[in-house]
């Protein structure tokens, strides 16, 4: 039987058609947003097109999530400008310390957050920057700037809806649903590694939970999408949340030191491989007879067993539930682990890079060097949202030159004095399209000088209506952008930014210091899968942070299954505490409390004795789990 061979997308030039048609869609958006702003005659109609080409996006569900969170932020900056100036606006060095200290703060938020959100806390930062830092000499016209800069924004955002409306701009969730369903066979091919009894590496389930919580920003994208993006939100999220929760089904199968028998083994990897719309068995299996083990033991396979069962049927549900728009039966919420030492440690560094930059403009004496500075601030906040905030600035001063002399280029060479748009607009095409191409493919040092040059080559070159051609402001801007950079490195390198060390060792800290206090009282708001997804955050950023050292591995996901099986046993017992079994639930609270192991045991007898099987199989599963070593203790 020969097997069918996938179908390679269509090309043109290497790249994929879709790229190129982003491109085209990016390149219409903008031009459109530029006529809209001349016939407006808007103050600054270059910000229409820049809020374009940061709105970029080749799905429908980001961008317009992006330019929901791109407006609420301008105001909020804006807002912040009004205050500081209205406060600061006859001492320039007191201004210039309350932007320090609000940018720190909007660096702080976006270390906290991620995705769109992130972005929206650092926009909130530099927007004081373009509105009130700019204006250092001319306070009295904060409020005019700020109103165009509002205008061209509303624009820009116009225009990106309607074009996308348009062009059938194609939705995200099919994207999504793929890459979930990626995962969910990853996931499978996992649990029957282990089912198999082959060996399986702590490297391959870590590299699971960070991919599945990597899908974290974009879950919630799917709400702005459509009607119906609410609804397939709503799914996806309960999908990735299931899939951590598969996971750690798996891993928990894998912690029992028996295993089921070959039969047993057979017949769940064949439900695992059943098709999508395949049913589950009707009725559950019984998998402990005949595996020549103990009681005890038994008890806790054939919870693992039937709990793995249970996550990967969840899954195929918010699949389902995901492709056809309708609201999945288990609605969960995706927690973020938000490292605040971390965040917090960033937010110092960054009033510290501003403070520096500062003072080598004051002390240089360069005219205008306020926009200079408000260069700065904006590299020292996109970077924020990035892993590497050091990189990303290497990655702008890489692009600083190559868009100055694309920008050249476009406006001395190509355009060489033409004031009509449409001639504007097609000497524009082959720049927009090209950037926007290259920010949609894979290599990230690529796509990331698609990104900055799609943004950096309208900034300077700055269209307006008419088109000036005075090299002075051209030279001005190419060298302002090239200082601001390049002293943001110097900055950089004088303070690094906090080692990848260091963030691990803060990130197991955290993980150590919640599972000491998981049955306090305070971490218990979240449900038992709510809480694995959160701890699966933190799991993605501590490899995020640097290179996978096996001890730091290990110790986070001994964090990870430990709290995960303490959560579980902890909502199962709470369910008894109003029934006659309240004292045996309670008894077993408090073993679980004390990681005394035999008495969580002596628990988890009395509750099969009491009919309560299932809980008594996972106290026992989790008994075994706490025996371990203390988690993470090798670790940084």
């Amino acid at each position: 039987m020969s097997t069918a061979t996938p179908l390679r997308p269509l090309s043109f030039a290497g790249v994929p058609l879709r790229s190129w048609a982003f491109g085209i869609r990016i390149w219409i958006a903008m031009v459109a947003a530029l006529a809209a702003g001349f016939w407006l005659q808007l103050e600054v109609p270059s910000t229409a097109a820049i809020t374009v080409a940061i709105l970029a996006s080749p799905t429908r569900g980001p961008a317009l999530e992006k330019a929901c969170y791109r407006l609420f932020a301008t105001v909020l900056g804006v807002t912040a400008a009004f205050v500081i100036a209205g406060l600061y606006s006859q001492t320039r060095d007191l201004m210039l310390a309350g932007f320090a200290i609000w940018l720190g703060l909007c660096v702080y938020a976006a270390g906290v957050l991620d995705g769109n959100r992130a972005y929206a806390a650092v926009l909130s930062g530099y927007t004081v920057a373009i509105v009130a830092i700019e204006q250092l000499d001319t306070p009295q016209l904060v409020f005019e700037t700020a109103v165009a800069r509002g205008a061209a924004i509303v624009v820009g955002i116009a225009a990106v809806a309607v074009v996308n409306d348009l062009l059938a701009t194609p939705d995200y969730h099919p994207r999504l649903a793929a890459q979930l369903a990626a995962i969910h066979r990853r996931v499978r091919d996992y649990a029957k590694a282990v089912l198999r009894d082959e060996a399986t590496d702590a490297e391959t389930a870590a590299g699971l939970l960070r991919d599945i919580a990597a899908l974290h920003p974009e879950l919630a994208s799917l709400a702005t999408e459509s009607a119906s993006g609410p609804a397939r939100s709503a799914a996806a999220r309960s999908t990735a949340v299931a899939l951590v929760a598969e996971v750690h089904a798996a891993r928990a199968l894998n912690a029992l030191p028996v295993a089921a028998n070959p039969a047993v083994r057979a017949l769940m990897v064949s439900v695992l491989d059943r098709a999508s719309d395949e049913p589950p068995p009707i009725t559950p299996v019984s998998w402990h007879h005949d595996t020549g083990a103990p009681d005890s033991s038994s008890a806790s396979l054939d919870w693992a067993l039937g709990e793995l069962l249970r996550r990967d049927g969840e899954v195929r549900d918010g699949l389902a539930a995901l492709q056809s728009g309708a609201r999945p039966r288990q609605a969960w919420r995706t927690p973020l682990h938000r490292p605040h030492a971390i965040a917090a440690a960033a937010g110092f560094r960054a009033v510290i890079y501003l403070a520096l930059a500062s003072a080598v403009y004051v002390l240089a004496g360069w005219p205008a060097a306020e926009v200079s500075l408000a260069l700065v601030a904006i590299v020292i906040a996109l970077g924020a949202t990035t892993p590497s905030p050091q990189a990303f600035t290497i990655v702008a001063l890489i692009t600083s030159p190559i868009a100055a002399i694309l920008t050249g280029i476009l406006e001395f060479l190509i355009l060489d004095g033409v004031t009509g748009f449409p001639l504007l607009a097609i000497a524009l095409a082959p720049f927009m399209i090209g950037a926007a191409v290259l920010a949609t493919l894979p290599n990230r040092l690529v796509s990331a000088l698609g990104k900055l040059n799609l943004i950096f080559i309208l900034a300077m070159l700055g269209p307006s209506n008419p088109q000036t051609y005075n090299p002075e402001p051209y030279l001005f801007i190419s060298l302002f952008v090239c200082i601001a950079t390049a002293l943001l490195l110097a900055a950089q390198t004088l303070i690094p930014p906090v080692s990848g060390e260091r963030r691990q060792r803060r990130l197991m800290a955290s993980a150590r210091r919640e599972l000491s206090h998981l049955l306090s009282g305070r971490c218990r708001r979240l449900a038992p899968e709510e809480a694995m997804f959160r701890d699966a955050t933190r799991i993605g950023q501590i490899l995020g942070a640097g290179p996978q050292d096996r001890a730091v591995l290990d110790g986070a996901l001994s964090c990870f299954d430990q709290a995960a099986a303490i959560r579980l046993c902890d909502a199962g017992l709470a369910r008894l505490a109003a029934s006659p079994l309240s004292a045996l639930a309670e008894a077993a609270r408090r073993a679980l409390s004390a990681r005394d192991v035999r008495r969580i045991r002596d628990a988890a007898r009395d509750l099969r004795n009491a009919a309560e099987d299932r809980l008594a199989g996972a106290l026992l599963l989790a008994g075994i789990v706490l025996d371990e070593p203390a988690a993470g203790e090798t670790g940084p």
